[in-house]
């Protein structure tokens, strides 16, 4: 059973409340009981959309190691970049930091070192043990063109730092260092000149540090907020019952905000904005900005609107994207997402539960936008989904028009590149809709991150490692660690778009034009084609049980398949299912588009190749555990269907009750012709108003 969340419509909460929620001494809710538990928190599926962005490689990094040799495969990449940023000194070069020490810059698409961290600490210096260790982040002053200051954010050893953090958990054995960096002459293509330690933080654990640092590029000069540096930092990966996300005393698990030219600080290397919402407070560090961060991964600004977009790596089921406001509290250890999260539970699949009806005193903030994990049945709760968010960009350049106002972000592990409206993203108003992009490379050609992040890629050759960055016009870049490389997005296409011809099929609803497997099944009313008896499985390779073929007119190359489709098999039946056959060259040769009840398994609601062998899936929607596009039909309704293939280019889709965006897209050239037809594999259905049209096929 799939469980809703309860969508919380959070009430505008006063100063004085959000405040008085933030002593964080929380008053005590009803024991959650695994009865209550939500196994599915966000059941809504992404959405294909038909848009899709062209990506052209800008620029290839050299391969890099990490120090010492790591024992964890997912840290064996070719190039651990992280980001792309343009230097604000109007030169047009950019700026992208390898984990494994080397700072670059990129001129005209090549790159070369500006700046070895790695050596420059060493041997403290270390990258070869979490997944964020290492050199991190590169955060240029926006008056770098005439003070030449720039920030780094590297991990040392703790066993060989001599250096005494500012802030440390218990059993330290990292440091997260924030370095300020005066170049001697901020236009040379190397750098030279001075260097000093702005802050440090103790870590306990090896995982979720210091993720980002970044000054905010909507500020001017003269604004409050302009040469403040935000520090996104972990709670250093101690586990569910770690408290330091909720304690004030400490920078764990906390958005900071400080001013790097300043002295204030209790160190006197940095200052303290006043402006800054805890200042003043008893017990807090006045260093916050905003807390409840389990791993605070990339954050960036609207640059129309200012507003602070931040993703948030989930612990048990929650990827989310926030907006930031100052003096906010996200919740964890406390909450995941918009849920309550048990870290007292004896189960570890029993995590999540509702909020409480109180919820609203607690002061918290949830996410704008959120996917959850869908881990495939039997999963261990203890480990990995492999699932993890990429905070990205709204979108605000002028080369890619369609992608204005979407917040475009991903995934990191698996390489899905998404979008929400920023309209959309409304704090307190329940989760913006996400939907999934195409992707196409410089040729047109559909492609998916792993395809193009998986050539030379040491470790996991699924796993992308996908970053994002902008230059300062606002253009967006894709970044991959598996092989090292950035594309620029260029432009976008739709998906399926080309015109796949204009010869129709006369006489579909013909009984005569049609040649079923076993013809007893079958009923054709010259109106309806029926599937009135369920087919069983036949010998040979696994492929629908019974189907007919459309046999009048050619076989087409590039076609349109229109239809109404009905299921006839009761609604209680969870795998109901009916098929539209196209491609079909033979009984063991053919394309088909599942439309069916259920998408949680793998044989259920995508696209399919029979060649010569048990049906494979190819459509980009399965999520390769657990899920796979919305189900296409769910009730006893006439539905329409239209699925589009061209052969020249392999795109595959598939259209549900007149939708503009595909609910299934694939790529495949393994039949470039064939015929039409309708079936399922063991349930009963029928199909009216078919109509085909397309190029014969020679």
């Amino acid at each position: 059973m799939r469980i809703f969340p309860r969508r919380l419509r959070r009430s505008a909460a006063t100063a004085a409340l959000a405040t008085a929620a933030l002593t964080l001494s929380l008053v005590a809710a009803a024991p959650a009981r695994a009865a209550d538990a939500i196994y599915d928190p966000v059941p809504e599926a992404q959405i294909q959309s038909r848009l899709g962005l062209v990506l052209t490689e800008y620029a290839a990094f050299p391969k890099s190691e990490p120090t010492p040799t790591p024992t964890d495969a997912r840290l064996m990449r070719h190039a651990r970049i992280n980001t792309i940023m343009e230097i604000p000194d109007g030169s047009g070069r950019r700026a992208v930091p390898d984990l494994n020490g080397k700072l670059y810059v990129v001129q005209n698409g090549v790159p070369h070192v500006y700046l070895d961290v790695a050596s420059t600490f060493a041997p403290k210096f270390f990258s070869g043990r979490g997944l964020g260790q290492g050199f991190g982040y590169v955060a240029f002053h926006p008056d770098f063109k005439r003070s030449g200051k720039f920030y780094t954010i590297h991990t040392e050893q703790a066993s060989l730092a001599t250096e005494v953090p500012d802030w440390s958990q218990t059993g330290t054995l990292f440091h997260g260092v924030i370095t300020e960096w005066t170049a001697n002459d901020p236009a040379a293509d190397t750098f030279a000149g001075s260097r000093r330690e702005v802050l440090r933080v103790g870590f306990g654990g090896q995982v979720h540090g210091i993720q980002e640092i970044n000054f905010n590029p909507t500020a001017k000069k003269h604004d409050p907020d302009y040469g403040m540096l935000y520090l996104a930092v972990g709670d250093g990966g101690l586990g569910v019952r770690n408290t330091d996300p909720q304690n004030l005393a400490l920078p764990h698990g906390k958005l900071l905000r400080i001013d790097p030219l300043g002295t204030n600080a209790a160190s006197g290397r940095y200052g303290v904005p006043p402006s800054n919402p805890f200042v003043g407070r008893e017990g807090a560090l006045g260093e916050i900005y905003a807390v409840g961060f389990r791993d605070p991964h990339r954050f960036s600004w609207d640059r129309q609107t200012g507003k602070m977009y931040l993703g948030h790596i989930g612990e048990h089921a929650i990827e989310a994207i926030y907006e930031v406001r100052a003096g906010d509290n996200f919740g964890w250890s406390e909450r995941e997402g918009a849920f309550v999260f048990d870290k007292t539970s004896t189960s570890p699949c029993d995590k999540l539960f509702p909020l409480p009806a109180d919820d609203e005193q607690y002061g918290y903030t949830y996410p704008v936008a959120a996917y959850d994990h869908d881990p495939a049945p039997g999963w261990n709760c203890t480990s990995d989904v492999g699932v993890a968010v990429a905070g990205g960009f709204v979108y605000r350049g002028r080369d890619v028009p369609a992608l204005r106002g979407k917040y475009v972000f991903g995934d990191l592990v698996d390489g899905r590149v998404l979008y929400t409206e920023a309209k959309q993203m409304r704090r307190g108003q329940g989760l913006a809709p996400i939907h999934r992009l195409a992707l196409f490379d410089a040729a047109g050609t559909p492609v998916r991150m792993q395809d193009l992040s998986a050539p030379g890629a040491p470790g996991d050759p699924n796993r992308v490692d996908l970053r994002f960055g902008t230059d300062a016009q606002g253009e967006l870049y894709i970044l991959a660690k598996a092989n090292g490389k950035i594309w620029k997005v260029t432009g976008t296409r739709e998906f399926a778009s080309g015109r796949p011809g204009t010869t129709k099929v006369r006489d579909t609803m013909r009984p005569t034009n049609w040649a079923p497997v076993t013809p007893s099944k079958w009923q054709f009313t010259g109106e309806e084609v029926i599937l009135a008896e369920a087919g069983v499985q036949r010998p040979g390779p696994r492929r629908p049980f019974e189907y007919a073929v459309l046999t009048a007119g050619p076989a087409f190359g590039a076609v349109d398949i229109t239809a109404q489709v009905r299921l006839d098999t009761p609604v209680e039946v969870t795998n109901r299912d009916v098929i539209i056959v196209f491609g079909y060259r033979s009984d063991t040769e053919f394309y088909y588009a599942h439309l069916s009840t259920d998408n949680t398994i793998l044989p259920h609601n995508g696209i399919f190749k029979v060649d010569n062998a048990d049906r494979e899936r190819i459509d980009y929607q399965w999520n390769g555990r657990s899920r796979g596009a919305a189900p296409a039909i769910v009730d006893a309704d006439w539905h329409s269907v239209r699925v589009r293939h061209l052969p020249a280019t392999g795109e595959i889709a598939v259209y549900v009750d007149g939708s503009k965006d595909p609910l299934m897209t694939a790529r495949d050239t393994t039949f470039g012709s064939g015929r039409v037809g309708f079936g399922s594999f063991d349930n009963v259905g029928r199909l009216r108003d078919l109509t085909v049209r397309g190029t014969p096929a020679d």
